[in-house]
């Protein structure tokens, strides 16, 4: 009990903390609202524009310079420099606007603004070079929020360096009063690099025209999607008076997937999309606006003033950096037809009622002082109702480790109250105390809006508040025969990182391959002053970056793999995107070339590839090109050379010893659940001579595939939950011993990256493993030998970690990297499925 006490007390003066931290840097990320017009001097960032939230995190304040629009439908632009050299991220946006006088605002990024002056006409351009949507707002939205590592890239080489906002003033009725307007937007960046890029998708009809009079006139747009996948996260809708509803689909094989549908009469916020859409190769984007000419007197074109029309169909969504694209849009109609087949829902009105009408269209009327008031009373009635909806149970179930809505059914069952929740209540109650002060000490709606953003800032710490979570294995009594592994080991066994080996502080570049040589020194394949990322290829997968030349730095480099001296080094000027490393018996280096769509095999001592197979520079699908091959894999036995082939193919191919083909199986995944055979980036490859099979790392699918060697027929399956969206790597150790590395979790996902560690007879997972120095970014390529050493190459952190083996029979628990490891005995012991 005593340890109790100590815990409620410790938590109540970190959440005492927590409250005084929301009260002090509130001037951030305050919502401002016009309704006592404020003089330039007076807005928000006009002293302080860039503000440090911590060692890699700020705050830019972009506003209007206190402006006066002199006529309605002006547009107005200002530019904010970025104020560091170096690349950033922008991971959320808080907007300061009212539709009381802004009917929208945008925020563009490029390199060039058009006007050096404070602020000038939107008509003289926003951007003198190619300009990104960042960032849209309209009617009241509310803030936008980007998943967790997820941001848009500005800076460095390939970001833009200026931020040019636009704002509309539609109807300049409230400008009676000659105020001067600061709206605008708080950018929070971070030096931290995001793993996935965010960009914009804009879908837009250009020619639409709506007859008067007209009850319902569609505005179709549809696109055929050409680059690398996009998952899809939020989206906005926008028209103006005439708009009715607005819908977005992916259509994939006939079948038409919402992305989102929205009333544009609603507050144009990003809404997020509600079920995860991802957008692959050939895909078609369609979208449709429905409009009703009903009350107009003359035809309503498309067009920028507010008697004018628009359609447009805003997506937000992410890319692995390394494909990112920032900015598409979408202005055709490529298929009529198709939306025949769209859904019915796609054309029936949402209806909105007459008070968000009247708040909407209205906003130049007067209001009466008791529908003021009424709005008052609400305003106040709704941040109670969010106080007592259990909000920081949720920060609470985190900081507990436990699931939220575990912690509400504590909450609202007495008899099944534990320690946590006890600490929870109290931890509650201090906090809704702090926030209903605020409530009870103000009583304007803007300052309610500001308890709400207080609220928003809280949730927005709940993620760096939770602490480590205890992580079990079990490990199950093998069955008799499955393997010699079995017979070996039947205690506890555990991978853990080789902290004193010194080769995590070489200077790589994208280290993309990893093997081991017969003499079981550690091979290591990097790219060296080469990167692949968005400008590396075009849509046909055609290497866009020749003129750099061939890497001038020696990409193969043989390691002592004790003390990470260099014995060796070859592969220069040979090479453009180095990717799969293997090593057949005799010593010969098996590599792959993205960019050159190539495979090539090399004697250790040679300057000169032996083989060469594909054609350089020219993606294809035949039996003699590749299309950015992955990886190969040797048979000792018989010499044959397989090929995963790749990025832009989908398919195993087998060549002789002399590189004769032989044979090919695999297919892209269809939609639904991915088939056996069917694969979305087949990653990497492990033999298994054991068992003569050829297992793949089916990357997209987050799966292993297994095949028998001399037939291509499919053998298993193994696939975990753990193992998340993407498997990127595996390596197989002879009697039984599989290793495997994931990709970073997808926003919204729990599995964390990390090594794996599966009996391969039965796929069952025995241990995991995480570094102690640096953290995994993107692990590449994992290898492994027969003494259970494991490397793992990162292609992010450009390094590679050293894991060893540490077999304790004597302790029944032990502490690694503040994860508790545990034996599990007898009925407890539980095992992911092999197959889900």
């Amino acid at each position: 009990m005593a340890g109790l006490v100590n815990n409620l007390l410790i938590l109540f003066l970190v959440f005492q903390n927590i409250c005084l931290g929301f009260r002090s840097p509130l001037s951030v990320f305050k919502r401002y609202k016009d309704t006592t017009r404020s003089l330039s001097s007076e807005c928000l960032g006009s002293d302080r524009p860039v503000i440090s939230l911590g060692l890699s995190d700020f705050a830019l304040d972009i506003r209007m310079p206190g402006v006066t629009p002199k006529q309605s439908d002006t547009y107005l632009c200002m530019s904010v420099p970025l104020p560091v050299d170096d690349e950033a991220y922008v991971v959320d946006f808080k907007p300061h606007a009212s539709m009381d006088t802004v009917h929208h605002m945008l925020l563009f990024g490029c390199n060039e603004p058009s006007s050096t002056e404070s602020y000038w006409d939107c008509d003289e351009g926003t951007c003198k070079d190619k300009s990104n949507i960042l960032y849209a707002w309209a009617r009241n939205a509310p803030p936008t929020r980007l998943p967790k590592g997820v941001g848009f890239r500005v800076g460095g080489e390939t970001g833009g360096r200026f931020f040019v906002l636009q704002v509309h003033y539609g109807d300049i009725s409230a400008f009676r009063d000659k105020h001067k307007d600061c709206s605008g937007v708080t950018l929070h960046l971070t030096h931290q690099k995001q793993p996935l890029i965010a960009g914009m998708y804009l879908m837009m009809s250009v020619n639409t025209v709506i007859p008067p009079g007209e009850k319902a006139v569609d505005a179709d747009i549809a696109c055929h999607y050409k680059r690398f996948p996009m998952h899809l996260f939020a989206y906005r809708v926008h028209t103006h008076r005439l708009g009715k509803v607005v819908s977005g689909y992916r259509v994939r094989n006939g079948q038409w997937t919402l992305i989102g549908r929205q009333s544009p009469q609603l507050p144009q916020a990003f809404y997020p999309v509600e079920h995860p859409v991802d957008v692959s190769y050939d895909d078609i984007l369609a979208a449709r606006c429905v409009f009703s000419g009903e009350g107009r007197t003359t035809e309503t074109h498309i067009g920028g003033t507010a008697n004018d029309e628009m359609c447009n169909f805003y997506i937000m969504y992410y890319m692995e950096a390394k494909h990112a694209v920032s900015y598409m849009t979408c202005t055709q109609n490529a298929n009529p037809e198709m939306f025949r087949n769209i859904p019915q829902e796609a054309n029936i009105p949402i209806p909105v009622n007459s008070d968000m009408l009247k708040m909407t269209h209205g906003h130049h009327e007067e209001m009466k002082d008791t529908d003021k008031s009424s709005l008052l009373q609400q305003a106040k009635k709704e941040e109670e109702e969010i106080l007592d909806q259990g909000d920081f149970y949720s920060l609470l179930s985190k900081l507990l480790g436990e699931r939220e809505d575990v912690v509400h059914v504590h909450k609202h069952n007495p008899t099944e109250k534990t320690d946590s929740d006890l600490v929870a209540e109290i931890a509650n109650v201090v906090q809704k105390k702090d926030l209903a002060r605020e409530i009870t000490n103000h009583d304007e709606r803007d300052n309610t809006m500001l308890v709400r953003d207080r609220i928003h800032r809280f949730h927005r710490l709940e993620s760096t508040l939770r602490p480590p979570e205890n992580r079990h294995f079990s490990l199950q009594q093998p069955k008799h025969g499955e393997g010699s592994w079995e017979k070996e080991h039947t205690g506890d066994f555990h991978i853990e990182e080789a902290v004193e080996w010194p080769g995590l502080d070489l200077k790589l570049g994208q280290v993309s391959g990893l093997a081991l040589d017969p003499e079981n020194n550690l091979v290591i394949f990097h790219r060296g002053d080469h990167v692949w990322d968005e400008n590396s290829f075009d849509s046909k997968f055609v290497y866009q970056q020749r003129g750099l030349g061939p890497i001038e730095q020696n990409t193969i480099l043989v390691l002592n793999p004790s003390n990470a001296k260099l014995l060796h080094a070859l592969g220069k000027s040979l090479f453009y995107l180095p990717h799969g490393l293997s090593i057949d018996k005799n010593g010969n280096y098996w590599v792959t070339d993205v960019a050159l769509h190539q495979v090539f095999k090399l004697g250790a001592g040679d300057k000169e590839p032996l083989l060469i197979l594909g054609v350089a520079l020219q993606p294809g699908s035949d039996k003699n090109h590749f299309c950015q091959p992955t990886d190969v894999a040797v048979d000792p036995v018989t010499g044959s050379v397989y090929v995963s082939d790749g990025y832009c193919n989908s398919r195993i191919i087998q060549f002789s010893p002399n590189g004769l083909y032989v044979m090919q199986w695999g297919e892209e995944t269809s939609s639904g659940k991915a088939r056996p055979g069917q694969f979305h980036i087949p990653h990497s490859l492990a033999l298994i001579p054991d068992f003569r099979q050829l297992c793949v790392a089916d990357r997209e699918n987050g799966r292993i595939q297994c095949f028998r060697l001399e037939t291509g027929e499919f053998m298993r399956e193994i696939k975990h939950k753990s193992f998340g969206r993407e498997l990127f790597a595996i390596s197989y150790v002879p009697g039984g011993l599989l290793f495997a590395v994931n990709g970073k979790p997808y926003p919204g996902q729990a599995e964390p990256v990390q090594g794996f560690v599966m009996n391969f007879s039965t796929g069952e997972i025995i241990d995991t493993f995480i570094p102690l120095r640096k953290s995994f970014e993107m692990p590449h390529d994992v290898v492994a030998s027969a003494d259970k050493t494991v490397f793992v190459g990162d292609v992010h952190a450009r390094t590679v970690w050293k894991f060893a083996s540490t077999e304790k029979m004597e302790h029944r628990s032990v502490k690694k990297a503040g994860i508790e490891v545990q034996e599990i005995k007898g009925g407890e012991v539980t095992n992911d499925q092999m197959s889900e």
